[in-house]
């Protein structure tokens, strides 16, 4: 039986021939293996593939720490860095691709991400940070992801709602984060030193496929209690408005503008500072000097008088505008 190999498997072949490194050749022999057609003819070079793999891996293990293989890093920019989490193809990268300027490949075959790919989302004045990742899967484990979602201040957690194994695929997500002792969403964590919990938004794509709000009446009945749940589609510009307010909320900010004595509001370039941040959190980013010389402040914002005088344990209110004085 011929193997037809597709062009998307021919080319991470020749990728593989042409890496370096164990992880670079690691890389290519999962994309092979996820694009090689599954028959009879190609039942060796599955086992070729997996036997490639198990090789490499232990040449990993085995490895000095020193040499560890590459990490990447993404500098945090914005209101908040967002790390976007889920299975191969469940439409992170289409997401990225329609809420920002950045342009991640995307494929109709898994593992296409192979590493970071950032782009700023705007939310009225201020931008979010999202970060698209390679798929949390274990046929691609690599450390690096987990540093990066571990840095992050919060999780998109990406599923496609016309997905035939949506339940079985979030849930081997979730497990191999529970493997890197990281928790998303609401509820109690394993009380074992190390782990980390991140606020979680479950984001279900591919609304405008059939069959989409019976799975999502399913997510919204299984994880309800864990995680806020939105449904979307990248294809048809469906709730893609809501995400940013969604992410704003899930970030629990707010944002505060200055102004100086005698000039006039101009609500531009906002302090973002977490909901419950008081006078002082402001003051401090305003200049260090304010947290020893500050009088009193005046504020602008919802159910106050203008200019009304508060004092240092005010509590900052989203869109407030402040009038610092020394």
């Amino acid at each position: 039986m011929p193997a037809n190999l597709t062009p998307q498997y021919l080319e991470a072949e020749r990728r593989f021939k042409s890496a370096r490194t164990t992880e670079e050749k690691l890389e290519s022999l999962v994309e092979m293996q996820a694009t090689l057609p599954k028959h009879k003819g190609t039942e060796k070079m599955q086992a070729d593939i997996r036997r490639r793999m198990a090789k490499l891996r232990n040449e990993q293990s085995r490895r000095p720490a020193s040499r560890a293989g590459l990490i990447y890093r993404v500098d945090k920019e914005g209101a908040g860095q967002l790390a976007l989490v889920g299975p191969p193809n469940s439409g992170k990268s289409a997401l990225v691709r329609a809420v920002t300027h950045a342009t991640p490949e995307v494929a109709d075959y898994p593992f296409t991400t192979r590493q970071p790919q950032p782009g700023m989302m705007s939310f009225e004045d201020i931008q979010f940070q999202l970060v698209d990742l390679p798929p949390v899967h274990p046929e691609f484990h690599e450390s690096w992801i987990y540093q990066i979602i571990r840095n992050a201040d919060a999780v998109l957690l990406v599923v496609a709602l016309d997905d035939p194994d949506l339940l079985e695929d979030l849930e081997t997500t979730l497990g191999e984060l529970d493997k890197a002792k990281v928790h998303l969403g609401h509820g109690t964590m394993p009380g074992v030193v190390g782990w980390l919990q991140k606020p979680t938004l479950l984001v279900g794509t591919k609304r405008d496929l059939g069959g989409a709000e019976d799975d999502l009446e399913i997510l919204r009945e299984l994880y309800g209690q864990r995680f806020d749940i939105l449904a979307l589609s990248a294809e048809t510009g469906e709730g893609l408005e809501l995400l940013s307010r969604a992410v704003f909320d899930l970030l629990d900010l707010v944002r505060v503008y200055t102004k100086a004595p005698s000039h006039k509001i101009e609500k531009t370039a906002p302090y973002v500072l977490r909901r419950g941040s008081h006078l002082l959190d402001l003051a401090a980013l305003v200049h260090h000097d304010f947290l020893t010389q500050l009088k009193y402040a005046r504020v602008w914002g919802h159910g106050k008088f203008e200019g009304q005088m508060v004092n240092r344990d005010y509590i900052l209110g989203d869109k407030d505008v402040i009038e610092l004085h020394r």
